[in-house]
């Protein structure tokens, strides 16, 4: 996410990530359908990665630093979604009760 602005597109990409994922669901494991996601991420981050390297070189000289931003990005991700459902977590994960 970088300098990006987060704005309504962002979210409607989220969304449709996670509809996709969700759908997903029905036909395998959740955890497995966690596992594919995260993979998917990891591997298209990686391809516009390399789309700014010359050659493969280059990419191994920025692998480290690479490793260090993303780990740091997925990190903080995962934390602000934790907490927000720790704030909503029964709206989130409890049925309806009407």
């Amino acid at each position: 996410m970088s300098d990006n602005i987060i704005g309504p597109a962002f979210w409607d990409r989220v969304d449709g990530i996670i509809n996709t994922a969700n759908s997903q669901c029905d036909a395998a494991q959740a955890t497995e359908v966690g596992a594919s996601t995260l993979f998917a991420a990891a591997r298209f981050n990686t391809f516009l990665l390399a789309q700014g390297m010359g050659k493969g070189q280059d990419l191994a000289d920025e692998k480290e630093r690479a490793l260090d931003y993303f780990t740091a990005q997925f990190r903080d991700m995962m934390n602000a979604n934790i907490d927000d459902f720790i704030k909503n977590f029964e709206q989130y994960m409890l049925p309806d009760q009407s």
